[in-house]
């Protein structure tokens, strides 16, 4: 058995991670990061996962593995991975030393090696990893589309403004044309538009610098995660997204016989999002006084009521991890079905409005031209 006091006194602090929606999406990219990115770990489970089902022994399997390695430091990960292992260490213990695993993960692997459910337990981390990717890209493919619209939107109404707008600023003058007020407007707004840009690039990178400085923070992290979850439609994606990895979580652990109280806390370790991270570790206070793990969930607004009403009915039959296998395929396909509908409403309207904008800018600027030629015939 795990003893829990050295996962207790193992926990990072809250404040120590980074959270919010940029930190999500970049999770996968890892340059200069200290672990394995996503695509690796799923690569590296899935690998050891077939060579042991086939019968391959755990050494010759991170053989095989670092064979197949091109990257210098991949090989050389793996080689101390495997030299560890033959010197009689435990597969977990040597993914631990190379500092290139989560605690999620080396508890989970030693609870495999213990429990003699490895092959069971590097399974779930690679559906786990495997999940993780999915529904990145799904957000990530989701939200491309409309931010390129934006872009294109901001650029040609910035190009207008910018290059057009002056040229028929000069005709105006010269002709000494009585200008409608919609006309004036545009005019004015081209002369500042430096002016206005500028202060928008301004603010921009003080808002970069300052989050930054203060995205560890733990009251930065609590507004960030609120500001979040009230964005339309990507608040509730994000929601689901973390829910869905929190079930899966706990699914694996619990089907591994891991105690709850240490499941939560190894769940802890690696959700990386306040609100979920936070609730966990009041949970545990509540349920070693005796509250069930359905009425501790109850006090938070992140879990859905369906959530913890089926964690109660799991409760009562225990039937914990069946329950949370459901939940977390269940969050996954949402995942899917709304990623699919930010494209598909998102992009029309983002379209609608790019037409508008260029078409109130060039309505602002021919109505002067009608009078003029009015004048001048």
């Amino acid at each position: 058995m795990i003893d829990l006091n050295k996962i207790s006194s193992a926990k990072k602090a809250p404040t120590t991670k980074n959270g919010g929606v940029m930190s999500f999406l970049n999770k996968d990219i890892s340059l200069g990061s200290k672990q394995l990115n996503d695509k690796k770990k799923e690569g590296f489970y899935n690998e050891l996962t077939l060579l042991l089902d086939a019968g391959v022994d755990i050494k010759s399997s991170l053989e095989l593995i670092e064979s197949e390695q091109v990257k210098k430091q991949d090989k050389e990960l793996f080689a101390e991975i495997r030299r560890q292992v033959i010197s009689g260490k435990g597969m977990s213990e040597a993914m631990k030393n190379s500092g290139k695993f989560s605690d999620y993960e080396y508890y989970s692997v030693k609870i495999g090696e213990e429990s003699g459910q490895l092959l069971q337990v590097l399974q779930q981390l690679r559906l786990y990893f495997e999940k993780r990717i999915i529904q990145r890209r799904q957000i990530v493919g989701a939200l491309t589309y409309p931010l390129i619209v934006i872009g294109v939107a901001f650029g040609a109404v910035a190009f207008m403004i910018s290059f057009v707008v002056p040229a028929f600023a000069d005709i105006f003058k010269r002709f000494k044309a009585d200008l409608p007020a919609v006309t004036k407007f545009i005019l004015s707004l081209s002369e500042s538009f430096p002016l206005y840009f500028g202060a928008f690039l301004l603010v921009v990178l003080a808002a970069v610098v300052f989050y930054k400085m203060n995205r560890a923070k733990v009251w930065m992290r609590k507004s960030l995660s609120s500001f979040t979850l009230k964005i339309p439609v990507i608040g509730n994606l994000i929601q689901l997204t973390y829910l869905s990895r929190f079930a899966q979580s706990m699914s694996l652990l619990i089907a591994a016989k891991v105690p709850l109280i240490e499941a939560m806390s190894l769940v802890q370790k690696m959700i990386n999002y306040y609100p979920i991270e936070i609730s966990l570790g009041e949970m545990e206070h509540e349920i070693m006084k005796g509250k069930s793990l359905s009425e501790s969930m109850s006090k938070y607004k992140i879990y859905p009521k369906k959530m913890i009403y089926l964690i109660k009915v799991a409760e009562e039959v225990n039937q914990m991890d069946k329950i949370f296998s459901q939940l977390s395929q269940q969050y996954s396909d949402e995942v899917e079905h709304k990623s699919g509908l930010i494209s598909t409403v998102i992009e029309p309207i983002l379209i609608v409005f790019l037409g508008f904008m260029v078409a109130f800018i060039l309505v602002a600027m021919y109505l002067p031209m009608f009078s003029l030629t009015n004048v001048l015939g």
